[in-house]
């Protein structure tokens, strides 16, 4: 099962380092890893992403209490959540049919061009893992990808009267 994982730390030097230990000690990969300080700048918000069995990854959440740094655990996919991923992608923009084809595809996806030259497009583009995979399924000509992996916050459930 695919865990989101945020921990808010203390903004010191080692901080990530230790964490990343945690997770290569018990042999588990992290596949996103998305790190910088929040609005109290002596804090910082890491949000990764990891697969695993539940049980398993509690015990990796308890050791990870267990670090001095480490100030707040949670589990996001324990709890109601906003997501989102930001990319970054170039593709070949070489004649004008390809150019209108890729205007088209950006604005189906509500995707945003933020350079263009004679050659390439680089089209910046947030949503959820699936959209951003649909978006690189319908786009041809794709030069380079980047990704930030995933950002999330907790949603505030309004209480109904």
């Amino acid at each position: 099962m695919r865990h989101i994982i945020s921990i808010l730390l203390e903004n010191e030097p080692g901080a990530l380092s230790k964490i990343v230990g945690v997770f290569s000690q018990r042999n588990f990969n992290i596949e996103t890893l998305n790190v910088a300080h929040t609005e109290d700048i002596t804090l910082s918000r890491l949000t990764l992403t990891t697969n695993g069995e539940v049980r398993v990854i509690e015990q990796i959440i308890k050791q990870l209490n267990k670090l001095v740094d480490v100030v707040q655990i949670l589990d996001l996919t324990e709890v109601s959540h906003i997501a989102r991923e930001l990319m970054l992608i170039k593709v070949k923009a070489f004649t004008n049919e390809m150019r209108a084809e890729i205007k088209r595809i950006t604005e189906i996806f509500r995707a945003n061009i933020v350079d263009v030259t004679t050659k390439d497009f680089i089209i910046q583009i947030t949503g959820d893992e699936e959209k951003l995979d649909a978006f690189i399924r319908a786009i041809v000509g794709i030069s380079e990808v980047v990704r930030t992996g995933v950002s999330g916050i907790t949603r505030v459930l309004s209480k109904e009267k």
